[in-house]
């Protein structure tokens, strides 16, 4: 069940409303109920809709990068992640304050979440979580009740009577919280209309809303407003911790002298002039190239008026939170009349609103699979690629991180050979004598690669294994300016290994992938020349989806 609030409206479409549009958010919304994962046949139950619509939606999102299939699932895909990302970018709260939460959490030792009003919900747009054993585990993009929380009675002071009837009518329609997966079943006697309403007036005479276990035992959390210019709630900021660290009558004792210097820095920042930024976006290449594509080519079961309001949402970003028409279609690279009944589509379905002549995306575009998709590892966003890569090589492919002086095996996908190289996750080896060590090797700093040689007492694992570390440092050299590493019986005779590195957002190599094959099968050059292309598509694409993932969103290597 989804919440409410979440859902498409019960009021008919305009008639300028783009049906495919509404179609696919459809599908993507159900996927994301479906924590990310549904099969075909739950997607046409779930969404009311006929079979072929289906596979049709789910055609073109995955032309568009958004989803892939995996035998009769459809999986969200992190490229999906971009649509999340351009309302994060815009709103500018991750970017101008989540540095400022970070620096809370440090300072306190405590989890710190930004969240913004959703409706009559709460939705996480920052974390700053603490590793226990008893943490916070809510993800960016997750909806809380506005009345399950210390920022709900924040937000809701503002509310109208019509807002409070919808509330009413949310709880009525689901009186245990089950449209709000994040949160455990409610508990009547912790929730009632009185009880949120006292927290509401509480909020209002103190500046401050206080979470006494209201979403599960042993949470507690106190939340400030970050107030704009003209004195509005933007977002609150909440320091979150456990009763087996700090009470409830505790907690604010201990953490409000820090929060309210944090609240107003964060105000400060929000006032500060914005840095020049392009008023208008510069289209996405990957769109381009659909764009360009004819009919022929992209196959009956692309839906292009369905593609075209999807890339709608991400004309804006930093710089460009209110864009007119004009803008949106000069950013999209799309004919004003489409880019109108796209926009007239997303604001009905409440994903937009329109002051005037300008557009805004609104909180409730993070609900298409971001909290999911945010929670993704790197071995994760890696394996389908790996996948796909052993199916055009036809040999084991791996990805592995450094680990103190060692690679560690954090993915893999075998290939089926009478002989074969068996490895599991987890494997350790030295990093100086294997291919993927020594692109990751390389991929450091200097200072940092010659430290690390410096310490490192090199074994010869065979006859062939480089052991001198003049030799091992020149190696390296060589690897960084070509971009990848071959390593041929070195860690084990007949054993040859290809690897290229996997590059974050910023550039810093966070991993390695390669391709392992038996060395009677060819020479080092023939090896280069047959699966180096494909590991470099593999690598692109893993950068690709990592990037989108690791925008607003801390990627665990492992």
């Amino acid at each position: 069940m989804t919440h409410p609030a979440a859902t498409a409206p019960s009021a008919p479409p305009p008639p300028e409303a783009v049906g495919p549009l509404i179609r696919s958010l459809s599908v993507l919304r159900e996927l994301a109920a479906g924590g990310g994962r549904r099969s075909v046949g739950d997607l046409v139950r779930g969404t009311g809709l006929a079979r072929s619509t289906v596979d049709r939606v789910l055609s073109t999102l995955a032309r568009l990068g958004y989803v892939r299939t995996e035998g009769r699932d459809a999986v969200l895909a992190p490229r999906l992640l971009e649509l999340g990302n351009a309302y994060l970018a815009a709103s500018e709260l991750p970017d101008r304050l989540g540095p400022l939460a970070d620096r809370l959490a440090d300072e306190l030792d405590e989890s710190v979440s930004l969240a913004v009003p959703d409706g009559d919900g709460v939705r996480f747009v920052h974390q700053a979580t603490r590793r226990r054993a008893m943490s916070l585990a809510f993800r960016i993009g997750d909806l809380l009740p506005a009345e399950r929380g210390a920022p709900g009675a924040l937000f809701a002071d503002g509310w109208e009577e019509a807002d409070w009837q919808r509330w009413r009518a949310r709880r009525a329609a689901d009186p245990t919280d089950a449209g709000f997966p994040a949160v455990p079943p409610r508990r009547a006697e912790d929730t009632s209309e009185a009880g949120f309403t006292a927290r509401v007036a509480a909020a209002r005479t103190a500046g401050w809303s206080l979470d006494d276990q209201l979403i599960e035992p042993g949470l507690v959390a106190v939340a400030m407003p970050v107030l704009d210019a003209a004195g509005r709630p933007v977002c609150a900021l909440s320091v979150v911790s456990h009763t087996s660290r700090l009470s409830a009558d505790a907690l604010p004792d201990a953490v409000l002298p820090r929060l309210r210097e944090t609240v107003a820095a964060m105000e400060d920042a929000l006032r500060a002039p914005r840095a020049a930024t392009p008023s208008v976006a510069v289209p996405d290449p990957s769109h381009a190239t659909w764009m360009r594509a004819s009919k022929q080519e992209l196959g009956p079961e692309f839906v292009e008026s369905m593609a075209r309001g999807l890339i709608t949402l991400t004309a804006f970003g930093t710089g460009r939170a209110a864009l007119p028409l004009t803008a949106v279609a000069e950013a999209t690279g799309l004919a004003r009349a489409t880019a109108r009944r796209a926009l007239i589509t997303l604001e009905h379905l409440g994903y937009l609103t329109a002051d005037g002549t300008f557009f805004r995306l609104t909180p409730k575009v993070l609900e298409l699979g971001f909290a999911h998709l945010s929670g993704l590892t790197l071995p994760d966003i890696a394996q389908p690629h790996l996948a796909s890569l052993v199916e055009r090589v036809h040999d084991s492919a791996s990805m592995a991180v450094l680990s103190g002086d060692d690679i560690q095996y954090v993915a893999r996908v075998p290939t089926v050979r009478i002989m074969s190289v068996n490895i599991t996750l987890g494997t350790r080896f030295p990093a100086y004598a294997t291919s993927m060590g020594r692109v990751l090797l390389a991929g450091l700093p200097p200072a940092e690669r010659s430290a690390r040689l410096a310490r490192t007492r090199p074994e010869p694992l065979t006859r062939h294994t480089v052991t001198d570390p003049e030799q091992l440092l020149a190696l390296l050299e060589e690897v960084r300016s070509a971009g990848h590493s071959l390593v041929d019986e070195e860690l084990e005779e007949g054993l040859r290994s290809l690897a290229v590195p996997v590059h974050d957002r910023t550039g810093r190599v966070v991993a390695a992938v390669n391709v392992s094959t038996h060395a009677a099968r060819c020479t080092p050059d023939e090896a280069r020349e047959a699966l180096l292309p494909a590991l470099r598509t593999a690598a692109a694409e893993i950068e690709a989806d990592l990037s989108a993932a690791g925008r607003y969103a801390r990627i665990p290597v492992r």
